[in-house]
């Protein structure tokens, strides 16, 4: 019997996925789905040592979902370039990918089967169909099957056990857990025990080009995606960013934000690694604390949300006073209302919502100051509250490269429905849902300015269409030279 440990994986951050408890000779597999990174990864550092306890091969796999919750083109590319990495990052270290295609809660467990895998790790996600995925590969194993939290830095059930009424119920809490999660991250090892079995290097290339999504949505111009793009982007934020935070990253007129939510998104970036490198930039406390506020407290209040509130995309999940004020003033008469079509299309009376809008749709973000004005004003542009989260979330999930995200789905609830928020003064179509106006963004912002800079950046970013991309090559991203 090997003597290595397993690497120092808190046990608060793994819980068991079903009742079997003996794991059986074969190779460790690793289901890789949220966290798409090779370093920094708590699930895999798991996985790893489970595997060289037991001296068996680690074997990784991702099962490539079709038509997930709407994703395009957009989002497909950019986590397809970003795997391409990993997978060659896994391979540097003899730990085997095998990229599998179609349902995962069919095509993991049949894969785990065929390989006689004698354990299997996964990484947690709170959405309700990737919890359902879990549930269905786990009750088709023999074998045990655990999920470990390699996404939040404090695992999302051991900060809290319920739904967390806001930010200031949370924050407490994590506070008190930091220091025993906020630690140095044990780096992968090169595996000594090669699967036989390999399959060899997938082919991104024709993986791309056989696709079956909407190509409508073009891949986002300007950002590049892959873990080493991620760690790049986030040295230029604490290099040049972080000492103007928090007056920079509230002003959409001026490029204040990190950028790194699309990274964050699909795990390409660890938030324990952004947190710790956020710690030791030199940059003032105050500057340093409001945006680890953003990065942990926000980030991982919308992860409780979504893993305890199983109605997080629907009016259901707001709380009772937003419900029965939204319901009271359901038939108020609406200055303005607009189809879908034409919200899509950025045409409205107003032109930062429009110059928001169109961003969103050219380079797939928004300003998260004005993610919340955009969402206000479709509450108040629609017929319902219903038609107005159920709009705000399909056009998020659409276009935005961090769509299908919790951050989305808590941000949608709180913009239309009150959640983590409290009553304000009450007023037309709103009743006491906090509101926002164009006028209160034109005293905190240069609201021209941030059109214009719109306007610019779609004359010197054009988006990629799919006529030009369709048979492009798709290769792991590398630093510049």
């Amino acid at each position: 019997m090997p003597k290595t440990p397993s690497p120092p994986v808190r046990p608060e951050r793994i819980r068991p996925l079903n009742g079997c408890r003996d794991a059986a000779p074969g190779p460790v597999m690793y289901w890789m789905s949220r966290d798409q990174r090779a370093t920094d990864n708590w699930a895999l550092l798991h996985a790893q040592g489970e595997a060289l306890f037991r001296g068996v091969p680690l074997v990784t796999v991702f099962c490539l979902a079709p038509l997930f919750l709407g994703a395009t083109l957009r989002q497909y590319g950019f986590m397809l370039r970003g795997l391409a990495e990993t997978e060659q990052a896994l391979r540097d270290m003899a730990i085997s990918f095998v990229l599998l295609r179609g349902d995962p809660g069919c095509e993991v467990p049949a894969f785990a089967r065929r390989i006689g895998a004698g354990l299997v790790v996964t990484d947690f996600d709170p959405l309700r169909i990737k919890t359902g995925w879990r549930t269905q590969v786990a009750a088709a194993l023999r074998v045990p099957a655990v999920e470990v939290d390699a996404h939040n830095i404090v695992p999302a059930w051991h900060a809290s056990p319920k739904q967390e009424y806001g930010a200031y119920t949370l924050r407490p809490k994590l506070r008190k857990l930091l220091p025993d999660f906020l630690t140095p991250i044990p780096a992968l090892r090169r595996h000594p025990h090669v699967w036989p079995h390999d399959p060899g290097p997938a082919d991104w290339v024709t993986v791309q080009q056989s696709l079956r999504v909407d190509r409508s949505v073009s891949e986002a111009p300007g950002i590049t995606p892959g873990p080493t793009a991620a760690l790049r982007v986030l040295r230029h934020f604490l290099g040049h960013k972080l000492g103007g935070y928090p007056d920079a990253s509230r002003n959409p007129a001026v490029d204040g934000l990190s950028n790194l939510s699309p990274y964050l998104h699909f795990g390409q970036i660890s938030a324990q690694r952004v947190a710790l490198e956020t710690n030791a930039a030199a940059a003032a406390p105050a500057a340093r604390a409001a945006f680890l506020e953003e990065l942990i407290v926000r980030r991982e209040l919308a992860d409780n949300f979504c893993l305890y509130n199983p109605h997080y995309d629907t009016s259901h999940g707001f709380p009772a006073w937003a419900r029965q004020t939204l319901s009271d003033h359901a038939h108020d008469a609406r200055p303005y209302t607009y189809s879908r079509d034409r919200l899509e299309a950025g045409e409205t009376h107003d032109d930062l919502w429009n110059a928001a809008q169109q961003e969103m749709v050219h380079s797939g973000k928004m300003h998260s100051y004005l993610r919340m004005y955009w969402a206000k004003k479709i509450l108040e542009w629609t017929g319902s509250p219903d038609e107005a989260l159920q709009t705000v979330i399909d056009m998020n999930d659409r276009y935005e490269i961090d769509g299908r995200d919790p951050n989305g789905y808590a941000g949608a609830a709180w913009s239309v429905g009150g959640v983590h928020d409290r009553a304000w003064g009450e007023r037309p179509i709103f009743g006491k849902i906090r509101y926002m106006n164009y006028n209160g963004c034109k005293s905190k912002f240069d609201i021209s300015a941030y059109i214009r800079r719109v306007r610019e950046d779609q004359t010197l970013t054009p988006a990629v269409g799919r006529e030009n991309r369709k048979g492009g090559q798709l290769t792991p991203t590398k630093e510049p030279r």
